[in-house]
């Protein structure tokens, strides 16, 4: 199942080309943060277009990740969200 928002969907939502907002939660094991920002980079034109902050809980065990990117098309943002549903320990997406 493709649980990736569809192109019509963010077309009617967002202005492109633009800024768009994904956040990422995990397992804060096996540097989860730096695999998550990696899968996000090789989608973009240049590093440069990525900010983001991380969040560990007081516990530890997991970790958010907000991820502000300049896109450039609605197909972009499936593509990213399509890398980072790969990565491994991602519990939660949106």
């Amino acid at each position: 199942m493709d649980h990736r928002p569809s192109e019509d969907l963010l077309e009617s939502n967002h202005m492109f080309p633009g800024s768009y907002q994904i956040k990422a939660i995990g397992l804060a094991d096996d540097d989860f943060a730096s695999r998550i920002v990696e899968a996000v980079v090789g989608e973009l034109v240049t590093p440069s277009e990525l900010d983001h902050s991380v969040r560990v809980t007081p516990n530890g065990r997991h970790v958010s990740l907000t991820l502000e990117m300049n896109v450039q098309s609605a197909d972009q943002v499936r593509a990213i969200y399509a890398r980072l549903r790969e990565v491994k320990g991602l519990t939660l997406l949106f």
